[in-house]
């Protein structure tokens, strides 16, 4: 007989792509995704890096530099070309940028933005035929944005277009679930805290034990914590979520 709970974290022949699936969160999710028996393309601007993703979690690596709307675009079509539907767009491509205030560059503002914020859109709008075919009132096709929880407060380190590209995100996020909810389509974000990645490397390597007890829970994010929340989005348990900004992040965000 079944149940209430019967699959309801089942992901299993769903259709995703997980950019920059390559390394970082977007590696974990992209490994989760696979593991739960998603069929997972991932992107990246290196070709090297996609072949290695393959060989690494069983994911499709294909190139593109998503800093651009036409690549963006060339993206859609190419999946487009293998699958006639996307269930789960995960939106993770992004870059930051360090600098002291009196130093920070044009140019960083417009790499950050380029990739943080307009990607994400354009994306989206690009997939839009792939994930209205694979939405129906009881089981929507999602968009899962990755944010951050320094686009929900103010950070310590001096990341401005960062820490602002992801706030913008997060804004994204609850426009674009509006505007897709009756396409049958859920848009929210998950906005992680400190885990180990090639963005975090030097930063927790500087003072990764002091940002592990800054946390209620005493540690940082492990590939579970985010693969779950992805899950959680991604299976009928989220299909009637949306506009929602999902801190992990180990409670830094809410009690400091």
């Amino acid at each position: 007989m079944r149940t209430m709970t019967h699959g309801l974290f089942d992901v299993d022949g769903k259709v995703a792509l997980v950019t920059g699936g390559t390394s970082g969160i977007g590696e974990m999710i992209a490994r989760g995704l696979v593991e739960a028996g998603a069929r997972v393309y991932v992107s990246s601007r290196k070709a090297d890096a996609c072949a290695a993703a393959e060989a690494g979690t069983g994911a499709v690596g294909i190139p593109a530099d998503l800093s651009s709307e036409d690549e963006c675009v060339r993206l859609a079509a190419e999946i487009g070309k293998r699958e006639e539907r996307l269930d789960l767009l995960v939106n993770n491509a992004g870059a930051t940028w360090g600098a002291p205030f009196e130093e920070f560059p044009a140019h960083a503002w417009d790499k950050v933005l380029d990739l943080n914020v307009k990607s994400p859109f354009f994306l989206t709008r690009a997939f839009l035929p792939l994930l209205e075919a694979a939405a129906s009132v009881e089981n929507p096709a999602r968009v899962v944005n990755i944010g951050s929880i320094d686009g929900l407060r103010v950070p310590e380190a001096a990341n401005y277009s960062y820490s602002a590209s992801k706030a913008a995100v997060h804004q994204l996020t609850r426009v674009l679930a509006k505007e897709l909810g009756p396409k049958r389509i859920t848009v929210n974000a998950i906005a992680p805290g400190p885990f180990p990645s090639r963005m975090m490397r030097a930063t927790l390597e500087e003072a990764g034990d002091e940002i592990a007890e800054s946390s209620p829970l005493g540690r940082i994010g492990r590939p579970s914590d985010v693969v779950g929340a992805t899950l959680f989005l991604a299976a009928p348990a989220g299909s009637y979520v949306t506009g929602a900004i999902i801190p992990v992040d180990g409670g830094i965000w809410t009690t400091r």
